[in-house]
């Protein structure tokens, strides 16, 4: 039997199997998971300290609500609108404005802002770890590149903030 002949004796069913076959080992060798043991493995996927800033966000209970994100210890990203996975929260810094005073005799005088209690206030900067592709034109995290002034979503179990990325430290 020849080779033309072999040819011929394949099925309509034969041809799809194959092809569903191919399929198959293209959606293992493009999986995320596969793709980033790879990434791990060459180098490229890096320990990152992302710091993201939470502005002028109502809270009920301000103090309450970095307590439990820090108990948890994770939080999960949103970055652009697409879940980007979760990151480690190391810690929650207050950056709330002072009120500085010029005082008659010269000294200058600062004061944390007594509205913020009262007004249930959160300014505070979120310090995460997490592991990033590093490309020669940056960061990428899930897929999305991250850069200072990125909105970034936190989500946790009784929160969601929005914020900005206001730095990135490669380690």
């Amino acid at each position: 039997m020849g080779i033309k002949d072999r040819f011929r004796s394949l099925s309509v069913i034969d041809a799809a199997a194959a092809l569903v076959a191919v399929a198959a080992v293209a959606g293992v060798l493009w999986s995320p998971k596969l793709s980033n043991t790879i990434a791990r493995a060459t180098g490229s996927v890096k320990p990152v300290v992302v710091s993201v800033d939470v502005r002028n966000s109502s809270s009920a209970d301000p103090d309450g609500l970095i307590k439990q994100a820090l108990d948890r210890g994770r939080t999960n990203l949103v970055i652009r609108n697409q879940p980007a996975g979760s990151a480690e929260l190391i810690r929650v810094d207050d950056i709330s404005r002072k009120l500085v005073a010029v005082q008659p005799d010269g000294r200058v005088v600062s004061a944390v802002d007594p509205n913020r209690q009262d007004q249930g206030i959160l300014d505070a900067r979120f310090v995460l770890r997490s592991n990033a592709t590093v490309t020669p034109s940056g960061v990428v995290v899930a897929g999305t590149k991250l850069k200072v002034g990125t909105p970034v979503e936190l989500d946790g179990r009784l929160y969601r903030l929005n914020g900005i990325v206001s730095g990135i430290d490669v380690q």
